[in-house]
């Protein structure tokens, strides 16, 4: 003890004071470890600002992103459509408009919306050939001069839009530079039956064409025309014979699908 603090206070009351401060600082200090540290020795869920420790809200793990497929309705796609479907949901990849997906081996066209909601689907004609690339050369040949194995549908991921081809009727330019469009069923001749072709039940009979994806016209009119009347949209034309992981690139949504189990795929706009 400070000895000029000792004469300050009274005979015999030097040690007594000393130790009932030691008492009071000990029950002081008992009340302040109660306050800061809870009874069962777990850190608080919250750290007083300027505390230099984050608080429990920061340490938290980010929320997890909300997975996006797309609604088909009523519909059973194939699996390689509902597999780039739910893709283009997920990523947004049709960049907020809406897109086509023509899946070749069941001769369908598909018209999404922005938010990946099947507006109206129709069967289409597609190129004679099997195939997912066009033969080297073939696009710039007269389509007369392009023999029977060439007559391809190219695969793969299309900014596509609206245009006229060299008799003035509006179509959808899918690939402008190698001649393949797609337009309103042509019936031209006579002996190809397109109209029945479309009519008919059956796939094995939708290829025909030299490579344009043929649409029933009301199709075209109703559903197809608007999607491109003021700026390109995606079409998505699925692969013959290629995986369709190889020619999208995709992400491969199967993991978190299991995880939305039981959740209706039309929960999109969650």
């Amino acid at each position: 003890m400070d000895p000029v603090a000792a004469q300050t206070v009274g005979p015999g009351s030097t040690r007594s004071e000393f130790g009932e401060s030691i008492r009071r600082g000990l029950l002081v200090g008992a009340t302040v470890l109660l306050v800061v540290l809870p009874p069962t020795g777990r850190p608080l869920p919250w750290v007083a600002a300027g505390s230099g420790q984050p608080s429990s809200q920061t340490r938290s793990s980010p929320p997890r992103h909300a997975v996006r497929f797309a609604d088909f309705g009523v519909q059973t796609p194939s699996p390689d459509a509902r597999f780039v479907a739910d893709w283009v949901a997920d990523s947004g990849d049709n960049g907020g408009v809406d897109f086509i997906i023509v899946d070749k081996q069941r001769a369908t066209g598909y018209v999404f919306d922005a938010r990946a909601h099947l507006r109206a689907s129709a069967p289409v004609l597609i190129g004679a050939a099997l195939g997912d690339a066009l033969a080297p050369g073939t696009s710039s040949l007269p389509w007369a001069d392009v023999r029977p194995q060439e007559r391809t549908t190219p695969a793969g991921r299309f900014v596509a839009e609206r245009g006229h081809d060299e008799t003035g009727q509006d179509v959808i330019w899918v690939n402008y530079d190698a001649g393949i469009a797609m337009h309103r069923v042509l019936t031209t001749v006579p002996q190809e039956h397109r109209l029945e072709r479309l009519a008919t039940g059956s796939v094995t009979d939708n290829r025909i064409s030299y490579g344009c994806i043929n649409v029933p016209a009301a199709f075209y009119d109703t559903y197809l025309r608007p999607v491109f009347a003021r700026h390109p949209a995606v079409v998505y034309v699925l692969p013959d014979t290629l995986p369709v992981r190889q020619v999208f690139a995709a992400a491969d949504l199967a993991s978190r699908r299991a995880l939305g189990a039981g959740r209706s795929s039309a929960a999109i706009g969650e």
